[in-house]
């Protein structure tokens, strides 16, 4: 999959997001369902998933959620609003996860999103914007997002 990537750098803006993001390592949900002011986006436009390892009692409070139960062999996905999600083709993904997961690399590589933002650096193939940053440091990740996205005229300049 990650061979047959085609990276398309265009300025087309994001109107629509998609975020995966590693509980365990941060779960301050509010801190990205205030993203779509910053980015200019619709709040119906924004959706959020969890992936948690460990701690079952988090991913109850969360929209949706998942953990390692809800792969399958050879990684098919068998939870349907995970599915729905990967498939649906937001402009952008945010991979906001620091560890090294397999199950949360293969669904950002599953995504259908064209432009893949993440923190993540331990594949660079992955992801097509990587803002280094440590998964506790929100705010320095969302102003660099910001920064990067009105260089790259994928954000309305308002």
């Amino acid at each position: 999959m990650l061979l047959n990537r085609d990276v398309i750098v265009n300025d087309s803006k994001i109107k629509s997001l998609g975020i995966i993001i590693h509980v365990d390592e941060i779960d301050d949900f509010e801190l990205f369902r205030g993203l779509y002011k910053e980015l200019k986006i619709l709040p119906n436009n924004l959706k959020v998933i969890a992936y948690s390892s460990s701690n079952k009692d988090k991913l109850s409070s969360w929209d949706t959620c998942f953990n390692n139960k809800d792969f399958g062999w050879n990684g098919t996905i068998k939870n349907v609003e995970l599915k729905t999600f990967l498939d649906t083709k937001f402009h952008a993904l945010i991979s906001y996860y620091a560890n090294d997961v397999l199950e949360l690399k293969l669904l950002t590589v599953l995504s259908q999103a064209p432009f893949k933002i993440g923190i993540l650096q331990t594949d660079n193939r992955i992801n097509d914007l990587i803002i280094k940053t440590n998964s506790n440091e929100f705010s320095v990740f969302k102003h660099e997002l910001v920064k990067y996205l009105t260089i790259l005229k994928k954000i309305k300049n308002e």
